[in-house]
């Protein structure tokens, strides 16, 4: 969506939306709804994600998206059945071989025998998976840089710091698109 488009628009918060489509400042001593935590949360994660994905197609992966990433982190470094990258995914079996063939079409997966188990197949990176997990990571990297210079690298690391302290242990998982689904 052009900048000039998202000028015009009221966000979900109700806030008015300023310049390059961000919402306008709100009044301090307002009372906060509860329900805009969640709403602010999700719109910083997809921020960061939706930056993330346009500098990836800049840099030779623009049929990457969002799932792609968190499958390749379920698969990892050594590899995995795709009954495991379901369970770790928090998706059907049936879902999670439609993206593993998704990943293979693409150049990021293989499908491999898995020389501990004659019976079962692993699916492992490709040198392009690997490039395109590496990149996000620096890309996130610069992205951080990016909110510390208009927040500043104290209440940046203040907001990450609090961001730990309420949430409950093992939270950080990669089963989010199962759990919005509601399958995990």
């Amino acid at each position: 969506m052009a900048d000039d488009q998202m000028v015009n628009q009221v966000d979900l918060l109700g806030e008015g939306v300023g310049e390059r489509g961000r919402a306008k400042s709100a009044d301090p001593g307002r009372s906060r709804a509860g329900y805009e935590l969640p709403l602010l949360l999700f719109a910083g994660f997809r921020t960061l994600i939706d930056a993330v994905h346009a500098e990836l197609a800049r840099q030779g992966h623009p049929d990457a998206r969002p799932a792609h990433g968190f499958a390749l982190q379920a698969i990892g470094p050594d590899g995995a059945a795709a009954s495991d990258i379901a369970r770790r995914l928090g998706i059907s079996k049936q879902a999670a071989g439609k993206t593993v063939d998704k990943l293979v079409a693409l150049g990021y997966a293989e499908r491999a025998d898995d020389p501990a188990d004659a019976r079962r197949r692993l699916v492992r990176l490709t040198a392009r998976g690997r490039d395109m997990l590496a990149r996000s990571a620096a890309i996130f990297d610069t992205l951080r840089a990016d909110w510390a210079a208009v927040l500043g690298e104290e209440r940046l690391r203040a907001l990450e710091d609090d961001l730990r302290a309420v949430t409950v242990p093992g939270a950080f998982r990669l089963d989010a698109a199962g759990w919005i689904g509601g399958t995990s």
